[in-house]
């Protein structure tokens, strides 16, 4: 699936053509995965809207790949043919502790070719082996949604026994409350969402408490997980906070949409009494690493929904405009 121009996407949109193109050749430290299964992400939508432009165009999207090593390049020894591997949103960086946010980081589906497509090579370093108790479509989710929610709770630096709100309830907070419910076992958790559904999805996961983003929470919070694409659960997240706490923003863009609404914000109601914003910036390989082994070891278990790559734009379109649960994969 082609992306060749970036745009608002509508409700009868198609943003993504089905297109027949040449099968990659790995590079030397490179492998070739036949793809199975791919994560249906927003920042795909950052992308064809033009938030977070792909810098060459036509780029064929997706960083929530699920696949089997079909071909080696020259030099890769790190998997052998037939091996499943998965590739998320960092395609390629400088190798280093902070590589999330070097200036070498590539991003897979925007940078370079993802995984909308039958093929994808990637450098063997960037793939990582998955556990066999995940399927290849509830796998695809934990690669991205999962990696980068893993990286947004390690920045929240929780206790156990503190309280953990979630504003926004979608592929990437499903997952991370049931890892948050592992590591942090004497925590309560609080989720904001606007869809009902989504509120109750949560409490079926184990919050304590789910109200609509401008609601407060019974007790203040220690820290807050913000995965939306809008600016209001910022403000309203911030609200929540107890004095000290952190607010943790897990996007690559905000849209604008709804940008005047920090015109409400308040320095003495918001942001006084030592309170924190940190925003996550991508993800490294070594998180995607740490978080499937404890992913396995819980195991976690994604909610999904599946459409075949022919209906890559329909995902799309699903996903931007009507309630999500869980997390939307594409099945080969």
């Amino acid at each position: 699936m082609l992306l060749r121009k970036t745009g608002p996407v509508g409700a009868e949109d198609a943003p993504l053509e089905f297109a027949e193109v040449p099968t990659p050749e790995p590079g030397r430290g490179e492998i070739r995965v036949r793809v199975a299964a791919c994560g249906v992400c927003h920042t795909e939508l950052d992308e064809i809207e033009g938030r977070t432009p792909p810098p060459n165009l036509p780029v064929i999207p997706g960083h929530e790949v699920i696949g089997r090593v079909d071909k080696l390049g020259a030099g890769a020894g790190r998997f052998k043919v037939g091996e499943r591997v998965g590739v998320g949103w960092i395609h390629s960086s400088s190798g280093a502790v902070d590589e999330n946010i070097d200036p070498a980081f590539e991003a897979t589906g925007r940078d370079v070719n993802g995984g909308y497509a039958e093929f994808m090579t990637v450098g063997e370093t960037y793939a990582a082996p998955i556990p066999e108790v995940f399927g290849d479509a509830e796998a695809a989710p934990l690669l991205c949604a999962g990696a980068v929610g893993y990286r947004s709770l390690k920045l929240a630096e929780l206790q156990d026994g503190q309280r953990l709100g979630f504003t926004g309830f979608g592929g990437s907070a499903h997952l991370v409350l049931q890892l948050a419910r592992h590591l942090t076992p004497n925590s309560e958790f609080f989720v904001f969402a606007r869809d009902r559904s989504a509120r109750d999805f949560a409490l079926e996961l184990g919050a304590v408490w789910a109200g609509d983003t401008h609601e407060r929470a019974p007790e203040d919070l220690h820290a807050i997980i913000d995965t939306t694409p809008a600016w209001k659960p910022v403000v309203e997240a911030l609200a929540n906070l107890r004095p000290g706490g952190r607010l943790v923003i897990n996007a690559i863009r905000k849209e604008e949409g709804d940008k005047d609404y920090l015109q409400s914000l308040s320095y003495e109601r918001h942001l006084w009494l030592e309170k924190e914003i940190k925003s996550v910036a991508n993800v490294t390989h070594l998180d995607i690493s740490e978080f499937l082994a404890l992913a396995a070891e819980i195991p976690i278990r994604p909610e999904v929904e599946t459409y075949t790559l022919a209906d890559a734009n329909r995902a799309l379109i699903d996903l931007k405009h009507k309630p999500v649960r869980g997390a939307k994969v594409l099945v080969m």
